[in-house]
C-alpha cells in the first residue's frame, strides 16, 4: 500500500489539478449562458477597482507581517527592503513547483546579513500563521450558531500557533517542502521559535480580513449581498483560499480556490454569478499582485 502511494505521489498535483479544472470547465459548461447574460452596472466596476485596490493593500500589509516575523528572531532589517523583497518574490508563487517566491525570499534575506535558518523559518512560518487566521475565520462563519463548538475550534487554531507545536510543524515542513544543504537544514532544526508570535498573527488575521473584503467587493459588483450573508461570504472565502494554500496542484492556489468557492457559494447564489466572481477575483488577485511588484521595483529604483 505505503508502495503504491509512493509511485502515485509525483502525480498527486496534477491529479488535483486535473479534478478541479475538470470541475470548473463542467460548471461553466452548464452555466454559461447565465454568465452571458451577467452585467455589470457602473457602482459594480467601482466595487471591481476598490477590491482591487484593497487586494494590493492586502498584499503590502503582508510584506510588513513578514517583516515583524523577521523580527521575532532579533534580526534588524529594514521594513521598506522587508515589503519590497515580499512584493516582487510574490509572483513566483505562479511558478510550477510553488516554492520559489519562499526560495527568493530566503535568497534576498540572505543577501542582507540574516542566518540562512533563520531566513528559512521566516519563510515557513508565515504561510502556517496565514492558514491559522484563515482557519479562525472560516470556523467562526460556519458554526456561529454553537458557541462551544466556536470557541473549542478557536483554541485549536491559537494552539496551532504555539510554539511547541509550530516548531514541530515547521521541522516537518523542513523535511518534505524546501531543498537546501544538509547543514542549514540541521541548523533549522536545532533554532526554535521561543515566544508565541501574537503579533504576526493578529497581523494575518487582518490579511485574511483585507482580503476576504476584496472578495467581498467583488461578488457585490455582480449581485446585491444582504447584510446576513457577510459573514457566510468571508468564511467560504477563508476556507477556499485556505485550501487554495495548503492542497498540492496548482500554483498559486489557482483552480482549487475557484473549485471550493463555487462548490459551497452554489447553494445560496446563482451559479453563474459565482462564476464570475471567481473569475473576476482571480483576475483582480493575479493583477493586484503583479502592479504591488511594479511599484515594489520603481520604487527600489528611485531610492538608488
Amino acid at each position: 500500500m505505503q508502495k503504491a502511494l509512493s509511485s502515485i505521489k509525483p502525480y498527486l498535483r496534477w491529479i488535483i489539478l486535473g479534478v478541479t479544472l475538470f470541475f470548473l470547465a463542467k460548471t461553466l459548461k452548464d452555466n454559461w449562458e447565465q454568465v452571458l447574460e451577467i452585467r455589470i452596472s457602473h457602482s459594480g466596476w467601482v466595487s471591481l477597482g476598490t477590491a482591487f485596490v484593497i487586494t494590493i493593500m492586502a498584499h503590502v500589509w503582508s510584506g510588513w507581517v513578514w517583516f515583524w516575523i523577521i523580527k521575532e528572531f532579533n534580526q534588524s532589517v529594514n521594513s521598506r527592503w522587508a515589503i519590497r523583497v515580499y512584493l516582487v518574490t510574490n509572483i513566483a508563487k505562479y511558478l510550477p513547483g510553488n516554492i520559489w517566491h519562499f526560495y527568493g525570499r530566503i535568497t534576498e534575506t540572505k543577501k542582507v546579513g540574516v542566518p540562512v535558518e533563520i531566513a528559512i523559518l521566516s519563510v515557513l512560518i508565515e504561510p502556517l500563521l496565514m492558514a491559522a487566521a484563515a482557519l479562525a475565520f472560516a470556523l467562526v462563519g460556519s458554526i456561529q450558531e454553537n458557541f462551544f463548538l466556536q470557541f473549542l475550534c478557536f483554541f485549536v487554531v491559537i494552539s496551532i500557533v504555539h510554539p511547541r507545536i509550530l516548531n514541530l510543524i515547521i521541522k516537518y515542513l523542513v523535511k518534505i517542502k524546501l531543498k537546501f544543504k544538509k547543514s542549514d537544514l540541521d541548523a533549522v532544526n536545532e533554532l526554535k521559535l521561543e515566544r508565541y508570535p501574537i503579533k504576526p498573527f493578529l497581523g494575518e488575521i487582518c490579511f485574511v480580513l483585507l482580503r476576504g473584503s476584496g472578495f467581498l467587493l467583488t461578488m457585490l459588483a455582480f449581485n446585491t449581498i444582504e447584510f446576513n450573508q457577510i459573514l457566510l461570504i468571508f468564511s467560504v472565502f477563508s476556507l477556499a483560499w485556505l485550501l487554495g494554500l495548503v492542497v498540492p496542484g496548482a500554483p498559486g492556489g489557482v483552480g482549487v480556490f475557484e473549485a471550493t468557492a463555487l462548490a459551497l457559494l452554489e447553494p445560496k447564489f446563482s451559479p453563474g454569478i459565482v462564476l464570475s466572481a471567481v473569475a473576476f477575483y482571480r483576475l483582480i488577485s493575479i493583477l493586484a499582485e503583479t502592479v504591488a511588484a511594479g511599484l515594489a521595483l520603481l520604487e527600489e529604483k528611485i531610492h538608488n
